[in-house]
């Protein structure tokens, strides 16, 4: 009877660390998808065609 009482206790150890990490992983994504969608909000994206050059061409 002890070893199976170890056993439910070992079990019930290996749940609670899988939901700990579990919530920390998604803790983690929530985070990084909020700075990624914070990062270009302020003034916005902007993206040039390739065949466009960077700069002007002089007279």
């Amino acid at each position: 009877m002890f070893e199976y009482e170890m056993h439910q206790m070992r079990a019930a150890d290996l749940i609670r660390e899988a939901d700990r990490r579990r919530l920390i992983r998604e803790a983690r994504g929530n985070r990084a998808a909020a700075r990624r969608s914070g990062r270009d909000k302020a003034e916005g994206r902007v993206s040039a065609p390739l065949w466009k050059s960077r700069f002007t061409r002089a007279a």
